[in-house]
């Protein structure tokens, strides 16, 4: 078996590492060929490697258009393996905290980039895996506390979903035996991020921080804009047609296996967050 894997960064490495010791052969394609990666302007290199995958996975998210797609668009049409693209939930927009599945539209919230990349990689036959809130080893609201970084915003009514990395690999590796088509890989428990933020702080023996109203919070305009989308996020078509279960089905389950594994990172040691172009 043959993965190749556009991207590693934070969920890109862990579905690389969960597959290594099973006898895969793994090869990443990334910006500059760091970590004996494969250099994303290589064309002949990663052709080769596109037309002899039996597996072929994008993490890399778009900026205005979709950088692999718009390189390797033709040889990943061609491609005889299994093609998989780590999307985003934000492709729903806004539902005003109603619970969304696949089957609405997408393309009406703020990541019109990021739908139409959703969008191009299912015709093109992939399983798509749209995600929330990314959190896990190394990059969790524990972490954020730790490090005092951590605020509580108060928006009345608003919830967000999340996924533990781990969950996003399982279902990932639950994909490979299933039919094209999205998926919504989320925890079961949406919730207000001032709430997780509070959790973490309860975990850590760590006084939360005050709630501050949006309005009065001094936040960048990207910041703000993530709080101006509210749903709640299904996964009820992943786990009948993948047959997947999050190990993590809510944020205080992740949470406290990542407390009870390891201490919170230091700000010395703590690794940088994932890039904003790989997931």
């Amino acid at each position: 078996m043959r993965l190749l894997i556009f991207g590693l960064g934070y969920t890109g490495s862990a579905i690389a590492a969960a597959l290594a010791p099973g006898g895969w052969r793994i090869a990443a394609v990334t910006r500059d060929g760091r970590d004996d990666s494969i250099a994303f302007d290589d064309r002949d290199r990663v052709a080769f490697e596109i037309a002899h995958a039996s597996h072929i996975v994008s993490t890399v998210a778009p900026d205005d258009a979709d950088l692999i797609l718009t390189a390797y668009g033709a040889e990943l049409a061609d491609a005889r393996g299994w093609l998989g693209y780590l999307s985003s939930t934000g492709v729903y927009g806004n539902t005003g905290g109603a619970w969304v599945d696949e089957t609405a539209p997408i393309g009406t919230g703020r990541r019109t980039a990021r739908a139409e990349a959703d969008a191009a990689w299912r015709a093109l036959g992939a399983r798509v895996f749209r995600l929330p809130g990314i959190y896990g080893p190394g990059r969790s609201p524990l972490d954020r506390v730790a490090r005092g970084e951590a605020r509580r915003i108060h928006v009345p009514g608003q919830v967000f979903s999340r996924i533990h990395r781990d969950d996003i690999v399982s279902g990932v590796i639950a994909g490979f035996d299933a039919p094209r088509g999205a998926y919504n890989l989320a925890d079961d428990l949406p919730a207000p991020q001032s709430e997780v933020i509070g959790y973490a702080c309860a975990l850590l023996g760590i006084a939360a921080p005050p709630l501050v109203p949006l309005e009065q919070a001094d936040l960048s305009p990207q910041a703000r804009a993530f709080y101006s989308e509210n749903r709640r996020v299904a996964n009820g078509k992943a786990r009948r047609v993948l047959r997947w279960r999050p190990r993590f089905a809510d944020y205080r389950l992740g949470l406290r296996a990542l407390s009870a594994s390891t201490s919170p990172i230091s700000t010395s040691t703590a690794p940088a967050a994932a890039s904003s172009d790989q997931r």
